[in-house]
């Protein structure tokens, strides 16, 4: 049994616009170039650093052989690759905030001027 429309409807209320957003009809040009450069940004550094400790794993686990070789000074190879998780992870991290600084923040502080209104008020 469908239920009967209600016989008073009130208008649907819009919360007021941030002034930083794009006006309202679709992603800008920039704004689709901002998400597009976070996300790649997110993915490599997600890879980097798990990639890194997923081969540590797989090793470990189907190449044991390998991995108790000895390496140099009586380390194992697994022991050194392990060690090295550390290094890479801050590799990793230095990269992350190297482009972040570069490329993704300049098209954020880009997108906010555009944004911004002349008469916003004392921003």
């Amino acid at each position: 049994m469908p239920h009967p429309s209600p016989a008073y409807r009130s208008p649907a209320r819009r919360l007021p616009r941030h002034p930083d957003l794009p006006p309202p009809g679709g992603p800008s040009h920039e704004l689709v170039l901002l998400r597009t450069a976070y996300r790649r940004l997110r993915r490599v550094a997600t890879l980097t650093a798990l990639g890194y400790f997923t081969l540590f794993l797989l090793l470990s686990a189907f190449a044991p052989a390998v991995m108790n070789r000895s390496a140099t000074g009586g380390l194992s190879t697994g022991l050194l690759i392990g060690l090295c998780q550390l290094p890479v992870t801050c590799v990793a991290l230095v990269l992350y905030e190297y482009t972040a600084r570069h490329r993704v923040d300049p098209l954020a502080h880009r997108l906010r001027r555009q944004g911004r209104r002349p008469s916003g008020g004392g921003r």
